[in-house]
């Protein structure tokens, strides 16, 4: 909004401001950071009335967690909330990349919210059926593939080689919605204790950030023998807006936790990251940059896998983070040393920019 005022009414100093990416991306943080601190308490109030009991929680899970019990969830909300608003101050909303994005973040919020409100409403932590959730997000985030892909080329660009990608046609919408959906579910999955999957998806999009900004820099993207793709670099701006919101709900989400992002957080999240990696053809480094929530991810399907094949258990508990529980380490021991794991494979994933 502020981008279009400066340049309509032609206000110098503001849009010598504004015309900077890395200045809006500034901004943008500080205001989602801002919006989500100043929300945040009321917000918090408000679940805890409505919900009552707050979020369900399994009893088959770590007991531990049975303290958790009265927590209020769907703050997700609050992070989408401090997120939308400060991306319609700060970007440029001609982009296409941005709607697209938005409709990730948006559909998959909204997918989750539907989702947190059967489980709380019904007290259950069964919620919206598995199969009817991946239904709606495959359709949402094959609308969003297709509104980037008309803006790309449909090559899968593989990292530590210069110039190097894989044409797979049309096969390569059902790829990006394959991507995007399964960034959401896998954050989702990861979020099972106090600020694990919160920092770990800032790390995320601060990596993305720079790769955005690269990306859309012609010069840069030469320069270190990565696709140039005109206009990515607004996802910056993007990226610097999940940051924001993500570090103003991690003020809340810390152990204790006094609120649980929920699934409208963590799918919508999840997504958004998803997408901006599709956007940015740097699907591949996603999975390295995102590892933990790979790792997350697969731990629960060889669980599954398993368990149905001979009736034992791989993993004491899935997700792998519940395992690290039973094993005897404190939840705050197994966030804290997750996280030490998201920054190793950020800056992995930030190595493959050069190492080309």
């Amino acid at each position: 909004m502020l981008y279009f005022l400066a340049e309509y009414f032609n206000f110098e100093g503001l849009f010598n401001l504004v015309r900077y990416q890395t200045a809006r991306a500034g901004a943008t943080l500080l205001t989602a950071l801002l919006i989500g601190l100043v929300i945040g308490p009321r917000f918090i109030d408000m679940l805890r009335v409505r919900q009552g009991k707050g979020q369900p929680i399994r009893e088959d899970g770590p007991q531990t967690h049975l303290a958790k019990v009265g927590t209020p969830t769907m703050g997700g909300l609050m992070i989408l909330i401090s997120l939308t608003l400060s991306m319609l101050l700060w970007m440029d909303l001609s982009n296409p990349f941005v709607w697209a994005c938005m409709a990730v973040t948006g559909g998959f919020g909204l997918i989750g919210f539907l989702d947190d409100y059967d489980k709380v409403s019904k007290a259950s932590h069964k919620g919206v059926s598995g199969k009817v959730r991946l239904l709606f997000e495959f359709i949402v985030a094959g609308a969003a593939s297709w509104l980037i892909v008309s803006q790309i080329n449909t090559f899968l660009y593989v990292p530590f080689i210069n110039d190097f990608g894989i044409e797979l046609g049309p096969f390569y919408f059902v790829f990006a919605a394959f991507v995007i959906v399964g960034a959401g579910n896998a954050v989702n999955l990861t979020d099972g204790l106090d600020g694990l999957a919160t920092m770990p998806v800032i790390i995320a999009a601060g990596t993305f950030a720079v790769i955005a900004y690269l990306v859309g820099r012609v010069d840069y993207s030469e320069y270190l023998g990565i696709p140039h793709v005109p206009g990515a670099g607004e996802l910056a701006i993007f990226c610097a807006a999940i940051m924001g919101a993500g570090l103003a709900f991690l003020w809340f989400n810390a152990p204790p936790a006094a609120v649980f992002m929920g699934d409208t957080g963590s799918l919508a999240l999840g997504g958004a990251l998803g997408a901006i990696a599709v956007a940015t053809h740097h699907e591949v480094v996603l999975a390295i940059v995102g590892g933990l929530f790979v790792f997350e991810a697969l731990s629960v399907i060889i669980q599954v896998f398993w368990f149905k094949r001979t009736g034992r258990r791989v993993f004491r508990m899935a997700p792998i983070h519940h395992h690290f529980e039973q094993l005897g380490w404190s939840e705050s021991k197994v966030v804290i040393r997750f996280w030490i794991v998201a920054i190793v494979l950020a800056l992995l994933g930030l190595a493959t920019l050069k190492l080309r």
